[in-house]
């Protein structure tokens, strides 16, 4: 299944400029400061749930920790994903401050409530300084069982290869940068993957051999290709992502930025595959360098469950 309906948001407590992160997130934007960053990001990220259940979608709001220093809190998918054949993992994190993000009363009410019976915890690679931050890492072709990954700092070959063999995975890396030849910190920024469709930002890929590998892959995998410029990538208009609603109806989330900025031939070829949903995230996206699929963390139930 590539689709949910289910979704984990974390809303923020102390929403911020994260500096850890910035050195590798160049979509990060320092506020100004005399700017009330933290009640913009509030009704930002409540109107995008709020968007989402008003489109009939089952959206689980988990309050940050105001215990803990977490600027980064709102994008779960980062630290945590789940999968049909009930695994549930964690994974490790670049930036120190993010880790205190991974709270196991979160794993262990999906846990209870999903009935995932096989927990991993990828932590350890922190050890080693490797890390893989979830399915901002990888984008996952859930219904083709293949993983697609941008190498950088937070993408390590080591943790992708040991997750994929857990989940069973084909891996697809490669080498994206933006127009500077700095690195995309994370794949779902420069592609998406949905049921029939991937939409990607070629140019970011320089290496043509590995350019090559890439696209061999979503033909084999019938996929349509929709292409998204750099510019529009700035824009996050390949960090978008589909879902659907509980009435099975395929829904594509994206933020209004992301959606201005792409043309109508782009969302033409998108309606294909489900309707096209967004909303305002823009205090989100300058400051926290993510935008609407960052702040999702998929849940599939496990095939096994009896709902």
């Amino acid at each position: 299944m590539q689709t949910t309906s289910r979704l984990l948001m974390i809303r923020p407590s102390e929403f911020a400029f994260n500096v850890q992160t910035a050195p590798s997130n160049v979509f990060q934007k320092a506020p100004s400061a005399n700017e009330h960053v933290h009640e913009q990001v509030l009704r930002e990220f409540d109107r995008f749930v709020a968007m989402l259940r008003e489109n009939k979608v089952l959206v689980l709001v988990v309050d940050d920790d105001p215990e803990q220093d977490t600027p980064d809190a709102v994008f779960p998918n980062n630290w945590i994903s789940t999968h049909e054949d009930g695994t549930l993992i964690i994974y490790p994190v670049e930036a120190e401050n993010r880790r205190a993000e991974r709270r196991m009363d979160i794993v262990k009410a999906i846990q209870n409530g999903y009935r995932f019976k096989h927990f991993v915890d990828l932590s350890f690679f922190e050890l080693s300084g490797k890390f893989l931050e979830g399915t901002g890492s990888m984008v996952l072709d859930r219904e083709y069982s293949v993983a697609y990954a941008s190498i950088s700092s937070r993408t390590d070959p080591d943790v992708l290869n040991y997750a994929a063999n857990l989940l069973n995975y084909d891996v697809v890396s490669f080498h994206a940068a933006d127009q500077a030849g700095r690195p995309i910190y994370h794949t779902n920024v420069m592609m998406c993957v949905g049921k029939g469709f991937a939409l990607v930002c070629l140019e970011s890929i320089h290496n043509e051999q590995e350019r090559s590998g890439f696209l061999s892959s979503l033909i084999e995998t019938n996929k349509e290709i929709i292409p998204v410029s750099l510019d529009q990538m700035n824009h996050f208009s390949a960090n978008i992502l589909q879902i659907e609603n509980v009435e099975g109806e395929s829904l594509i989330v994206m933020s209004s930025g992301a959606y201005k900025a792409m043309n109508e031939i782009q969302h033409s070829a998108l309606t294909r595959y489900g309707r096209i949903i967004y909303s305002p995230l823009n205090t989100i996206e300058r400051i926290g360098g993510g935008s609407a699929r960052c702040m999702i963390a998929e849940i599939y139930p496990p095939k096994t469950m009896i709902l």
